[in-house]
């Protein structure tokens, strides 16, 4: 079931191009030995290249996420996004468009944290690639930094393009009658979360062995050794509870203050963050980095926590439903969750859009809004979170829509989202047809007959 009215392979590769390019790094990562027998160059864009690897890659993700039959247009169609991308780059080099460090670090994490949550924690995330969070970093830093400067180049082409109400109208009479897509029931939903609670004891308790910890160390034990026994740090504590080195703002900001306070072989005091506990030692100082280790002991969740957040929604509800407040001022002063709480509680697609296809709606609370009318507000649900914290949510549904052929009328936004990127492809292609002869372009002999790289010959 689709949930915009066309996606062309253009389209696909610039929305999804770093989730792409993240996996097929990965890929690489895991089947190396395979890819050395089959892999090559294709196309040499200045310095940049595409591998075959690429494009087998992107095409078979593409035919996946569309549901399309193989055809060698549509291999064509997406080794010229290829093309593109890469031309971006090498435009990019010469032009001196870059992107801060803070911000590739903080897509990197973000990235990182999203993998880790779909495969059950970055321990699994570990055992499955056989390396340290810090050493897939370490080989994802330089696709996701291109991915940040392709889009940043995207942006200064295709930026200032806007579509009007006409020209969203014009784009769907073009698609023809056939290929308008079904469109499964959808949801708008909003949420209030509550984090459980860490109590006061459990709190005690993590210092407490840390303290001991600490003293054992500093009366002559390896803190090592000790990190390898007791840190609940998986991507560290096999290593001793070395981290490697890191930029200043790369570390959580309390981690870091009390390590850059630190000689070289300094121990720290107890130092809480979001992570729970840390010991910290401070290795090694080198230019503007620092390499630390450290253990970290997490305070356990229990269950009498969760109460506490549901008791306190509870009563959050019932100001809702007595009109006393509006779900998003709620949402706004109540809410843990700082990705809904300034957007009235909305849940969002990673896609974007606030309209969620039931088939997609997490199974916790399919059935709870499944009888639910539009505006009800649900009793506290327990859940997890994706990065493992025990939590409690109301559910409001806001919204839904009954299955349907695609229509100006419900499907307005959707429909405008596509021709708009629609209307950017066609700004970059001419971008890429006044610019084609400003780099070197070689084409493998396989793909000069490819129609789609018309522009480039």
């Amino acid at each position: 079931m689709h949930n915009q009215p066309i996606t062309t392979p253009r389209v696909f590769c610039v929305v999804a191009a770093i989730i792409v390019s993240i996996m097929s790094a990965f890929q690489a990562t895991a089947q190396a030995p395979v890819q050395r027998q089959v892999d090559g160059i294709i196309a040499k864009i200045d310095n940049q290249i595409v591998l075959r690897s690429e494009l087998e890659f992107s095409y078979l993700q593409y035919l996946a996420q569309s549901k399309q039959q193989p055809n060698e247009n549509l291999k064509c169609e997406i080794f010229k996004s290829l093309v593109q991308d890469k031309l971006l780059l090498a435009r990019a080099e010469i032009d001196s468009v870059t992107v801060e460090e803070d911000r590739v670090t903080g897509e990197l994490n973000r990235r990182i944290d999203y993998l880790s949550a779909q495969v059950g924690g970055t321990e699994r995330l570990e055992q499955y690639y056989k390396k340290s969070i810090r050493q897939l970093k370490d080989d994802l830093r330089k696709t996701i930094k291109d991915q940040l400067v392709m889009q940043k180049m995207q942006e200064e082409i295709a930026g200032k393009v806007r579509v009007t109400p006409k020209e969203v109208a014009a784009y769907f009479r073009r698609i023809p009658q056939d290929s308008l897509p079904y469109f499964s029931s959808e949801v708008e939903l909003g949420h209030i979360v509550k984090y459980a609670e860490i109590s006061k004891q459990q709190k005690q308790a993590a210092r407490q062995q840390l303290e001991e910890l600490r003293k054992r160390i500093l009366a002559g034990e390896d803190f090592a050794t000790l990190a390898k026994q007791y840190s609940q740090d998986p991507g560290s504590a096999a290593a001793g509870g070395e981290l490697g080195f890191f930029k200043k703002k790369e570390l959580v900001p309390e981690y870091e203050a009390a390590a850059l306070r630190l000689e070289p072989g300094g121990i720290s005091g107890i130092v809480e963050s979001q992570f729970g506990f840390h010991l910290i030692q401070l290795i090694e100082r080198k230019g503007q980095e620092f390499n630390t280790r450290h253990i970290l002991i997490k305070p356990a969740t229990a269950t009498v926590n969760i109460q506490e957040a549901i008791t306190e929604l509870d009563s959050i509800r019932t100001l809702l439903v007595n009109d006393s407040i509006t779900f998003a001022k709620a949402a706004k002063d109540f809410s843990d969750d700082f990705n809904t709480k300034d957007n009235g509680g909305t849940i969002t697609t990673r896609g974007g859009s606030t309209y969620i296809p039931m088939d997609q709606v997490d199974p916790g609370i399919f059935f709870v809004i499944d009888t639910m009318e539009i505006g009800e507000i649900s009793k506290p649900i327990p859940f997890t979170t994706e990065d493992g914290k025990e939590a409690v949510r109301i559910i409001q549904l806001k919204g839904k829509s009954t299955p349907h052929q695609a229509n100006l009328e419900d499907d307005y936004p959707k429909i405008a989202a596509a021709a708009l990127n629609d209307k950017k492809s066609k700004a970059v292609d001419e971008w890429f047809r006044k610019n084609i002869d400003s780099v070197f372009i070689e084409i493998d002999p396989e793909y000069q007959d490819c129609k789609a790289l018309q522009l480039t010959q």
